[in-house]
């Protein structure tokens, strides 16, 4: 797979912005993903792959990017895709940040799929990438982090998942004497942010969905990051136990490889590390970022979009 396809991709995540960013506010977070998801599947019949998609949308039972599902133009190279077309739908609906239209791209095998719906994670960037250990207590790995990163625990940003799961966590953190940023929605764009420079956010610690978390470790491997997971038993997994690993810590290698993996994300709404779509009169911004892990290339592209003229993934 020598063709670079991350600029594709993100025409892609971009399309799927567009039209789910018009659902902002308006309190109705299913079709906010299925406008994303109609886009992203038009889209991505643009897109020279025969595509199988591995990690899908399983936000409605009808989703045209279900997992299984095949999409793009057809031919080859055959590769396996992981993508969320409107990830954090919900802070979407009520006009909050974090939502973003992510999509990263393999060979096939390229993602580890599990049945379980959650997983304990840690992401840090490049220079602590060999720092963390799940194994190891929330305040040795901010030690460690903070001398990789050769600052004081008390300068570290941490993002969680404002949930009552992490109680006890929020309380780790806050004893090591971290900063906190805490999440409505959107590990997956805080995980992304803690591997790039300028955003604030130095790590992500906790338990969330298991699809953002293999999504999270292909933009990581493209960035250099370090990611590490350990499947969470949730009530909702019960006859399910035998299939899954919950004593194995998967690192980045475990999840997606590092090799050929290419990554796009389109901001619907603010993070922390790319604008949501703004609105204009006959068109639109967009912000998106491109990653190819095999030149280790990082592409931060703003788009201007005019709708009196046809899409460029047509």
């Amino acid at each position: 797979m020598d063709r670079n396809l991350a600029l594709e991709l993100v025409r892609v995540t971009e399309a799927a912005a567009l039209s789910s960013a018009r659902f902002m506010g308006k309190g109705d977070p299913l079709a906010a993903d299925r406008a994303a998801a109609s886009a992203m599947k038009l889209a991505m019949q643009g897109v020279k792959i025969t595509g199988h998609i591995i990690i899908g949308d399983e936000g409605q039972e009808d989703s045209p990017l279900c997992s299984g599902c095949v999409v793009g133009a057809g031919g080859e190279p055959e590769v396996d895709l992981a993508l969320d077309p409107l990830e954090s739908k919900a802070s979407l609906a009520c006009g909050q940040s974090n939502a973003i239209s992510a999509i990263a791209l393999g060979p096939r095998g390229a993602f580890r799929e599990f049945r379980a719906r959650y997983m304990m994670k840690i992401a840090v960037g490049s220079d602590a990438a060999d720092r963390i250990d799940l194994n190891s207590s929330v305040f040795d790995n901010l030690v460690k982090i903070a001398e990789a990163k050769r600052v004081y625990v008390e300068d570290l940003t941490v993002s969680i998942l404002d949930r009552k799961r992490h109680k006890n966590l929020i309380e780790e953190v806050r004893k090591a004497g971290a900063r906190i940023e805490l999440l409505r929605d959107g590990d997956l764009a805080a995980s992304i942010a803690s591997a790039l420079p300028g955003t604030g956010i130095d790590v992500l610690i906790g338990v969330g969905n298991t699809r953002q978390g293999v999504i999270s470790a292909a933009a990581l491997s493209c960035l250099g990051g370090g990611f590490q997971a350990r499947l969470v038993k949730d009530e909702r997994d019960e006859g399910e136990d035998e299939a899954e690993d919950y004593e194995t810590i998967f690192n980045i290698e475990a999840l997606t490889g590092r090799e050929n993996i290419m990554f796009a994300a389109t901001g619907v709404s603010h993070s922390d590390f790319l604008e949501g779509v703004i609105f204009r009169h006959g068109g639109a911004v967009t912000h998106s970022i491109g990653l190819r892990g095999k030149s280790g290339t990082v592409r931060i592209l703003k788009t201007q979009h005019f709708f009196d003229k046809d899409p460029d993934y047509t």
